[in-house]
């Protein structure tokens, strides 16, 4: 079995000003994920490749022994872009340099560092297990329920709930719902073969994290993670 663990690392963040390799609790953001990547990869003799268009990035990854040539193109690093084809793209270049092609590819994010190497094996193994799925990608329980507490404006500018809850009269009674918190994502090489290019397929699993875990989107994001790890408050191990 050829594993890729790929690591997407754009250089332009308008929501946190180069949030990829800013310090958290004395190390670079990025440095988290090699960190995930390198012992998922040690023990599964996987390869692991960067794919960034920012050479601040690749010069702080090298220092965290994640060195690459590659580069990813102007036109997979803009807003728009969709991260699935940089994953696909990098991967290829990855295939051609290893002379291999890749069985399974895992995308680890280095914006939600809070995982570690049992939450990606227990994942990965749940991919495997079963032969319809094309990927699986982490999730946390959502602490609002489109069926209950979540809702939109009609046409008529009055709302109402995203899906229809009639028959649940509390949140305990309405179906479970998860936050993809996109710490990691597993992919089969088919889901590449059949081109998807969003990672919810008609075929996707969901790995619930057994912890704390959240992506860093705002500035307060960052505050509130670097005292977790500081007070040491995450209740599971990096």
């Amino acid at each position: 079995m050829n594993i890729l663990i790929t690591i997407c690392a754009r250089g332009g963040s308008k929501g946190i000003p180069g949030k990829n390799i800013r310090v958290l609790n004395g190390k670079p953001l990025i440095a988290y994920t090699i960190e995930a990547a390198k012992n998922f990869a040690v023990k599964h003799d996987a390869d692991i490749a960067l794919s960034t268009d920012s050479d601040e990035i690749k010069n702080t990854a090298a220092m965290f022994g994640l060195q690459t040539a590659y580069k990813r193109p102007e036109k997979l690093a803009t807003d728009a872009a969709g991260k699935a084809d940089a994953i696909t793209d990098v991967m290829h270049y990855t295939e051609i340099e290893h002379s291999k092609t890749y069985d399974i590819v895992i995308d680890l994010d280095v914006t939600s560092p809070l995982r570690n190497i049992d939450d990606i094996e227990n994942a990965y193994v749940q991919l495997l297990q079963n032969h319809k799925a094309l990927n699986i990608f982490s999730v946390s329980p959502a602490k609002r329920n489109p069926y209950f507490n979540m809702v939109e404006e009609n046409e008529d500018g009055f709302f109402h709930t995203v899906k229809d809850g009639k028959l649940f009269k509390s949140r305990q009674q309405a179906p479970k719902v998860y936050d993809m918190n996109a710490s990691f994502y597993i992919f089969k090489r088919k889901f590449f073969i059949d081109n998807w290019s969003v990672s919810i397929t008609n075929a996707s699993l969901v790995y619930i994290m057994p912890h704390i875990c959240f992506d860093l989107d705002e500035p307060e994001d960052f505050i509130i993670m670097e005292i977790l790890l500081q007070q040491n408050l995450l209740g599971f191990n990096l």
